[in-house]
């Protein structure tokens, strides 16, 4: 569920399937080392899962 997020300076779709049992963790640890973006900035990331 997705609050209000009309304050994020910037959105970030990660295209294709993300493996979401990473969990919150592992989400911001793959936005660091992939994308190489800070996950704490006022910015909001999407990802898909399988479904």
């Amino acid at each position: 569920m997705l609050n209000d997020f009309t304050g994020a300076d910037k959105v970030y779709i990660a295209c294709g399937y993300t493996d979401l049992r990473k969990g919150i963790d592992g989400l911001a640890r793959l936005v660091q080392q992939q994308f190489e973006l800070d996950p704490f900035t006022n910015t909001l990331f999407l990802f898909c899962g399988r479904r």
